[in-house]
């Protein structure tokens, strides 16, 4: 049924974002044609928060937010700024721990490491 999940992020400069997404975060990509890289990601999982309400409530319903995962947040910080992108520093959510970086032409994305039980290595 399901075979996958495509995610877009829109930028004002995608040619920045893809060279980020490609060459930073060095994430395989297939070229669908004329420099349109779509690229792979790593296993995912998806949640459902309510919106406008609650601890954890989302922008509105109908807006969704896309957040990278990481083993080790500390780590992946030091290597990020090794590489020149622009980090946060860490926060403790609760859910776990947390930084923003900046995406060129795209903005800021969220990457963490989950405290809670994670989905996306469940067989099937």
């Amino acid at each position: 049924m399901i075979t996958g999940a495509h995610t877009i992020v829109f930028a004002e400069d995608a040619e920045a974002a893809r060279a980020f997404f490609r060459d930073v975060l060095e994430l395989p990509n297939v070229d669908a044609g004329d420099g349109w890289l779509i690229f792979k990601l790593p296993p995912g999982e998806l949640a459902c928060h309510p919106s406008q309400t609650g601890e954890w409530a989302g922008p509105g319903s109908g807006q969704h937010t896309l957040y990278l995962m990481c083993d080790d947040i500390e780590a992946t910080v030091a290597d990020l700024a090794a590489k020149g992108v622009e980090v946060s520093a860490v926060t403790d959510a609760g859910f776990g721990l947390m930084a923003s970086l900046q995406v060129p032409g795209a903005g800021q994305l969220d990457i963490y490491e989950p405290r809670h039980p994670t989905a996306f290595d469940l067989p099937g």
